[in-house]
C-alpha cells in the first residue's frame, strides 16, 4: 500500500496518522463507488417519469430493490426545481442511505448561499444523528459510511460556500 504521508515518514507522525491516511483513501473510493451506484440510472430518467416515496430515501441495504429505490429518490430530488426537499427533516436511515447527501453534492452549484449554508449544516449533523439513538437499527457499517459521507459532503459544501458567498 502506498503511503500518502506528507512528510514521507509516517513513523515520525502521530501513531494514528497512517490509519487516517488509509481511511481517507477508503472514503474517497467508497464515495465514488456509492455515487456511481446511486447515480447510475439518473441520466436516463426524465422528471416526468420520476416517482418516489420517502421510503426510497431510507432504503439502506445493497439489494437491487434498494439500489433502484435510491436511484428513484435521487432522480426525484434532482428533478425538484423548487428544492422543497431541502426544508424537510431527514431521518437517520435517510442519512445512512446517502440519497440526500448525494443530492446536495450534485446540486451545490445551483444552490443559493442560504441553501448552501443550510445544506452544509444538515450534512455536518449527519454523523451526530447517525450515532445517536436515532441510528438504532442500522449496522455499524451503515452508520460509519453515512457519517463519513456526511462529513465529506459538509466539507465540500462549505468549500463551495466560501468560493461563491461573501
Amino acid at each position: 500500500m502506498r503511503s500518502v504521508c506528507k512528510t514521507g515518514d509516517c513513523k515520525t507522525c502521530h501513531t494514528a496518522r497512517p490509519l487516517r491516511h488509509r481511511l481517507a483513501g477508503y472514503v474517497r473510493r467508497m464515495s465514488v463507488i456509492a455515487g456511481v451506484s446511486v447515480l447510475g440510472a439518473c441520466a436516463v430518467s426524465s422528471p416526468a417519469q420520476v416517482r418516489f416515496s420517502q421510503a426510497d430515501l431510507s432504503c439502506v441495504d445493497d439489494s437491487q430493490r434498494c439500489i433502484a429505490a435510491r436511484k428513484r429518490g435521487l432522480s426525484a430530488l434532482l428533478a425538484d426545481q423548487n428544492r422543497s426537499w431541502l426544508s424537510e427533516r431527514p431521518t437517520a436511515a435517510q442519512y445512512a442511505a446517502g440519497v440526500r447527501l448525494f443530492a446536495f453534492r450534485k446540486t451545490k452549484g445551483a444552490l443559493t448561499c442560504d441553501e448552501l449554508k443550510a445544506a452544509a449544516a444538515e450534512a455536518k449533523s449527519a454523523p451526530r444523528v447517525l450515532r445517536s439513538g436515532a441510528g438504532r437499527g442500522l449496522t455499524p457499517a451503515q452508520v460509519s459510511r453515512g457519517a463519513m459521507l456526511g462529513t465529506e459532503t459538509a466539507r465540500d459544501l462549505r468549500r463551495e460556500r466560501r468560493k461563491r458567498c461573501r
